[in-house]
């Protein structure tokens, strides 16, 4: 019988993936509404992707757990507000 799934995963002893935090599931759960539906329920789904998004990618930059992790929390911000910016061209 397998046993529960493990929190992290490291590399030699650094931390470089961990299973999804609250935030990160309700970006999931936002994405996948977003592309099965359509018109405002769509932008509702893209909204809330983009707010647990953000979210999760401010808590990795202020509270990552090494270098590793706040520095991808760091190129997730940047590509929110890219992504953002080419929504509203």
């Amino acid at each position: 019988m397998l046993g529960p799934m493990p929190r992290d995963y490291k590399i030699r002893g650094y931390t470089v993936a961990q299973s999804p935090n609250p935030p990160l599931w309700v970006a999931l759960a936002g994405l996948v509404v977003a592309i099965i539906a359509s018109g405002t329920l769509e932008d509702v789904g893209r909204a809330v992707f983009y707010v647990g998004f953000t979210a999760w990618a401010y808590e990795e930059l202020a509270d990552g757990v090494n270098g590793w992790r706040r520095s991808l929390g760091a190129a997730a911000l940047i590509l929110i507000v890219i992504g953002l910016a080419r929504s509203f061209s």
